[in-house]
Formats: structure tokens, sequence, C-alpha cells
């Protein structure tokens, strides 16, 4: 079977670089070298046209290569062709008729599908199958780079309707030949651009934008170059989808799409309407410069447009650093009434963002946003909730700390505002107060008597702002102490106990939770009305419902709840008052300390360990002894403690053992969080008092809580080493523990004798003499 008309091609192009490379091999090379490049050249150049000429499934990339790169290899022709009488014998050989055969074999099977002339062009254009067409517009791209067509030939034969129809119906080789194309013409005519404005033509070419990488980016090229013409730009911006496509493309990876992207969106840029849907889109510069440049109404068309959007964190952001928040405030200080208006609520969508709540202070707003709220003037009342939900996002930035009058102000408007304007003030307030560094903020705040003028907000009807008066009085009640109950007083202490047992949320519960904690367990007068209003009981139900629900996840919202309902049972546990601690017992008290213990935050566990320390002291004196012989029904075997050394329960004589809880305070002091160990050791020291130490010793060893406590002391706090090593002094007293544990103690000791504090060192000189490491006559005493 006959080789194609391609294969010989390209077996002539194979030859010829054989024939190149004998040559620059021979001899005859050196003695003429420049004319043997030419000769090289000249017929690597005619080759390489035999093999373009072939082929038609080349693309017309790899087309438009080749054919540059012939032209300059052919361009030798007039050197070679001056030296011809001198050409070497080697070059003879070659077989010009070779040549002539080929084409002649190429023309005669491409027939069907050359373009013999410029009609056949136009017909193959109009009328071919997709083979056709792609031979057609290689015929048409050859006539518009020799320059044969004119902008006269072009409208005569109606090539560019006929090019945008197939460019419709066509497959994607041909598609990206067509634009091309017309990119050619454009290039060629400029004219030409006013022809294609034509609606179906720019809606065919946008259709492209979303196809494969090589027609998009000849797509957006085409289209950026007709968008000098006022018709494009116009329509254009009105196809669907077309300013969308174009931010993706802006956006993408392609630099050269990219850039003709970004110019074709700065023209389209000059219509508001297109501003405002590329926006719409995420691009937001046009919409930025009309806030900057703008006429009034076009500023505030486009703040209207973005107090409108939902924006996400990273759009926010975008805007805020592409400069559009100076321009607003600008509006908002110096325009009219629906400038101010369309201004201030785009503000108020840009500062849910951090960042821009930073710009809007450096921007000086603030005065402004407090003269408008103190402003009585019922034109601009409209005005005033936008400007308190700003007020509200601003307050969240340390810079707001600057002013300390600023708080002041605020809290003067609460009983001037409308509800909604005072849940953002609140909100506000809420934000500056619970600032770590806002102490003389508090104090201000207290000397100003806020807390009593907050008071009546506790029977709010509506959540927002009683929660949001809550809030502040918990914030404050940390830093009063004793003077907190005087400022309450036995009526809104109530009210907050009704909130406790009635509210739905548990924010409110907790904060609620969280005012009772903070008076003062000192505070007897307190006890009695929060015992009397049957306080105990509604804790008791809240923290066993939240128990029985409980999953291993815990929110910070249920911890904070936790955390307040365990301070508030230090209240009813304390050692001093046995009376109080039988009430607390008989409600239940002691099983939802235990459960604390086990599955609470570990500042609840802390303080459900000071509750159980301060029950357990009065453990021993409460115990029914072995020995009596008074009692009518003598207790079950299961009610003798080992520890006590008589009978205990968990209601009555609040025994750490029978509870259960010794188990889950030493998992305390084995896990990572030391901000319980102190009060875990005073709960287990009570274990070891005088009379029952050696029983005491002997479970803390039976439970393997004697390695928690010495790993404690080498993390401990001073406090924690303090009860840590009195505990482990009444340890080493027994030989058996001297010797079992000695050797893991002693680096520790050795250590806290050596470097810990002045007021540890005697008792652990102590302990290293009974480890027979140090004299007991040592200095350290």
């Amino acid at each position: 079977m006959e080789a194609s008309p391609i294969r010989k091609a390209v077996e002539s192009l194979e030859t010829e670089l054989q024939k190149a490379k004998a040559l620059v091999a021979s001899p005859r090379y050196a003695s003429s070298p420049n004319k043997r490049i030419e000769e090289i050249t000249e017929n690597l150049g005619r080759s390489i046209g035999l093999v373009l000429f072939a082929s038609h499934d080349v693309s017309m990339n790899g087309k438009e290569k080749l054919e540059a790169l012939r032209r300059e290899m052919m361009s030798a022709a007039p050197f070679s062709a001056a030296s011809s009488d001198s050409k070497s014998d080697f070059l003879d050989d070659v077989v010009t008729e070779e040549y002539d055969d080929i084409i002649e074999e190429i023309i005669e099977e491409e027939k069907n599908f050359s373009c013999s002339s410029v009609e056949d062009v136009v017909l193959y254009l109009k009328c071919g199958n997709d083979e056709q067409l792609k031979v057609a517009l290689f015929g048409l791209n050859t006539l518009i780079s020799d320059g044969t067509t004119s902008g006269e030939w072009i409208d005569t034969e109606g090539v560019i309707p006929i090019l945008f129809s197939r460019l419709s119906s066509t497959n994607s080789v041909n598609r990206l030949s067509i634009i091309k194309n017309l990119r050619s013409i454009v290039a060629q005519n400029d004219e030409i651009k006013g022809k294609m404005a034509e609606v179906d033509y720019l809606s065919a070419l946008v259709k492209s934008l979303a196809r494969d990488e090589d027609e998009r980016r000849e797509a957006v090229g085409l289209l950026s170059t007709l968008s000098d013409v006022s018709a494009v730009r116009r329509r254009i911006g009105r196809i669907q989808g077309c300013i969308v496509m174009l931010v993706a493309i802006f956006n993408g990876e392609d630099q050269t799409a990219s850039d003709d992207a970004g110019k074709l969106l700065a023209a389209l840029s000059s219509n508001t309407q297109n501003a405002l849907h590329m926006a719409e889109a995420g691009y937001f510069k046009p919409l930025i410069k009309y806030l900057t440049e703008g006429s009034d109404m076009s500023k505030i068309l486009m703040a209207t447009a973005i107090s409108r959007m939902e924006l996400r964190d990273e759009t926010r952001a975008s805007i805020g650093e592409d400069g559009a928040i100076p321009p607003l405030v600008k509006m908002f200080k110096e325009g009219k009434l629906e400038a101010k208006l369309s201004s201030l609520s785009a503000l108020q969508n840009l500062s849910t963002l951090k960042e821009n709540t930073k710009r809007l202070i450096n921007s000086g707003i603030v005065p402004s946003l407090l003269q408008l709220l103190f402003s009585v003037t019922s034109v601009l009342m409209t005005l005033r909730e936008p400007a308190s939900a700003i007020l509200a996002r601003i307050a969240k930035s340390d810079d707001m700390l600057v002013n300390h009058d600023i708080a002041l102000q605020m809290f003067s408007l609460l009983n001037l505002s409308s509800p909604v304007i005072q849940i953002h003030l609140l909100e506000a307030l809420n934000s500056i107060i619970s600032h770590p560094r806002a102490s003389k903020v508090r104090r201000k705040m207290k000397e100003n008597g806020s807390i009593q003028l907050l008071l009546p907000f506790l029977t709010e009807s509506n959540p927002e702002i009683r929660i949001g008066a809550f809030s502040f009085i918990y914030t404050l009640s940390k830093e009063l102490s004793d003077e907190l109950m005087d400022q309450l007083g036995e009526t809104h202490v109530l009210t907050i106990v009704n909130t406790l047992s009635s509210s739905t949320s548990d924010n409110e519960k907790a904060i609620a939770a969280g005012i009772l904690c903070n008076i003062p367990v000192t505070d007897k007068k307190a006890t009695d009305i929060l015992k009397k209003a049957n306080l105990l009981p509604v804790l008791v139900s809240i923290m066993s419902s939240k128990q029985a629900n409980s999953t291993n996840s815990t929110t910070p919202l249920l911890s904070e709840l936790i955390e307040n309902i365990a301070g508030v049972l230090i209240r009813f546990t304390i050692t001093t008052n046995v009376k109080l601690q039988l009430y607390a017992g008989e409600n239940r008290v002691i099983p939802v300390l235990v459960k604390i213990l086990s599955d609470g935050p570990i500042i609840a566990k802390c303080r459900a360990a000071t509750s159980l320390a301060q029950l357990s002291k009065n453990c021993l004196n409460l115990r029914k002894s072995k020995k009596s012989t008074w009692l009518c029904v003598h207790p079950s075997k299961e009610a003798f403690c080992e520890v006590h050394n008589g009978y205990c329960f968990v209601k009555t004589t609040f025994c750490l053992v029978k509870s259960g809880a010794v188990s889950p305070l030493i998992k305390i002091l084995e896990g990572d969080q030391r901000e319980a160990d102190e009060a875990v050791l005073e709960a287990l020291s009570t274990l070891l008092q005088d009379e029952i130490w050696e029983n005491g010793c002997g479970f803390l060893e039976k439970v393997a809580g004697i390695e928690a406590i010495i790993k404690v002391m080498e993390f401990g706090s001073v406090k924690t080493r303090e009860k840590a090593v009195w505990i482990l002094e009444r340890v080493f007293r027994v030989e058996d523990y001297r010797v079992k544990y000695g050797a893991m103690a002693q680096v520790v000791l050795i250590d806290l004798a050596q470097n810990g504090e002045a007021q540890l060192k005697p008792t652990v000189a102590k302990l290293l003499a009974q480890l027979e490491l140090l004299q007991f006559q040592s200095d350290y005493f």
C-alpha cells in the first residue's frame, strides 16, 4: 500500500535532516559554512512547507507556527540563489523533482477538500461540513495573512455573518479557528468592529467564555478588542452570565485571558448597572470607584447595593481592603438624609468583620454616631437603629477603650431609646466592660450606680434586652464582693431565682446563676433568702436534667451554666453550718457534685471538689460509731466505712468514700488540667484527719491515689504543693509506703528542697528525713 501524502512529506523532511547532519559532519562544510547553512535552511524550509501543505489535522496554532518557521527558513533563498553556480556536488545530488511529485500527489488527493479559489473558501465557509469548514478556515486565514482580502470583500461576501453562524454549530476545533480568524479580520480592519456588535454575535462569543481554555482565551480577547465600540459595551453587559464569567476569568490562572477580562470589565464598568453586576459576582473595584468619584446618586446606588448583599467574611474583608469604608463614612458625615441612610446600612453590613471595625474607628465615625443617637430631630430618627448596630460592632474592638466616657454616654441613652436601639446599646456596653483592660470603665460604671439603673430591665418582656441587662450586672458583680447584695436587694435577688427556675434559655440561666455565685458565701442574709426561695431544689433539678441528657461534648454555654451552679452550691455546703449541709444532703446535692467531678468542665470540678471538701470535714463527727449501743436498728454491713471506722451515709454524713467521690477526685489529679488540683487535695486530705489518717492512707494506696499526688507535687502551684507535701508526710509515716513510693517521691522532694518555695522547705525536709535522705537536725527545719 502506497504511503499517504503526509507520510511522504514527513519522509522528505527526514531525508533533508539526514542530509543536513551529513553535511555538517563533512569536511566541505568547514570550507564555506555560510553557504552551506543557506542551502540546508532552504531545503528544510521547503520540506516543512510540504508537511504543512499535506496536514489538515494539525491545529491552527500548530500550522501558524509551522508557517512562520517555513517563511523564516525560506528567506535564506536569495542568499543561496546568489551562490547557486558554486553549489557543491553533494547538494546537486538532491532530486528537486521529488518535491513536485509530492505536491502533485497531495493536490490530487486533497481535491475534495482544497479550496482552489476564493469562491471555494466562501462556499465551504457557508455550506461545507466540519472537515470542509476546517480547510476553508485555513484558506481564509491564508488570505488574511497574505493581505489579499479587504473590508469590502468581507462585507460583500458576508464573511462576518457566516462565521458567527458557524460559530454556534460547529465543533471546538473550528470554533477556535473561527474566533482567531475574526480577531485577524479586526486586527487588519478596525471598521469591521461595528459589524460584530449584533447581540446574536456577542451572545455567541459569550458562550465561548464557558468553553475550553484556548477558546475562552481567544473569545475574551476578541470581546476586549470589540469593547471600543459603544454599542458592544452597552449590549454585552446585558447578556446573561457574561459579567459573572468575565469575573471568573479575571480571577483565573490564565494571565493572558485575565488581562483581557480585566480590560473588558474596566470598559463595561462605565455603566453603573454593570458595576453592580460585577459587585454581585465578587468584583468590587468599579463599585468602590463610584463611591469615591461618582455622582451623589451613583454613590447612593452603590451604598444601597452593599447594604443588601449577603456577604461572606472574605468578601467583607476584600471590600474593606479595597477602600470602601472611608467614602461611606464621608457620605454619612456630609451627605443628605438618603445618603446617610444608605451609607450607614452599608457600613452596618461591613462592620460584622473585626478588621472593618478597626477601619471604622480609624475613620473617626464614633463621635458622629453618638451625636446622631443623642439627636432628637425627627428626620434623623430612622438613622439611629443602624447607628446603634454599628456602635455595637465597633465596641468589640480594644480601641474603644481609649475613651472611657464613651460607655457612660451610651449608658445614658438606654432609657431614651427604642427596644431595638436598647438591644444594640446593651450589646456595646457588655463588649466594653467585659474587656480585661476595662477596669477603669467598670469602676466608673459602679460609681455611677449603673446596676440600680439596670435592675428594672431584669423583668423586661423582651428577652434580648433582659439578657443584655443580666450580662451587664453579671460582669460588674464579679468585682463588687460585699456590696453586691446591697446593690441587688431582696426583691431583685428573688427575680434572679425566678429566672433560673422559669427561663428556657441556658444563656439566661447561666448568667443568673453567675450573679448569685458572685454573692459572698459569708453573707448569711443572702443564704437565708436563697434558701427560702427554694433555690437549691431548682439548681439540683437543672443539673440533674443536664447531666441526664449530657453527651461527651459540652458546649461553652453549658459549661458556664454548670460552673456557675457549682459555684452557688458552695454556699449550701459551708463547713460551719451543719444544718445547711444536711439540707443540701436531703436535696441530693452530693450525687450532683460527684457527677460534676466525672464529666464537668475543670472550673466546675474545682468548685464541686471544694463543696465535697467542706462536707467531708464534718463526716468524722457525723458518722455512726461501730461501738454505739444505743442504735435501735444497726446499719447494714455495706454502710460501714473502712476509713471513718463507722457507719457512713451519703445524705447524712457526707462520706467521700460512700459517695464514690474518691476515684473521680484522683482522676482529676491524673489528668492534664491543673486548675482543680488544690481543691481536690483539700478534699482528699479530709480522709487523713488525726483520728483516721492510717485508714485514709490505706484507702488512698488501695485506689492508686499516692502516685497521682506525687505527680501533682511536681507540676502544681505553691498551695497545691503545700497540700500534697502535707498528705505525703502522713503517708510516709507508714514504712511500707516509704519503701514502695519513696524512690518515686525523692527526686521531686530533693528538687523542692533545693529550688522550692521557702514555706515548703521545713515539711519537705521532714519528708526527706522520713525517707532517710536527710538528718532530722538539718538546717531545713
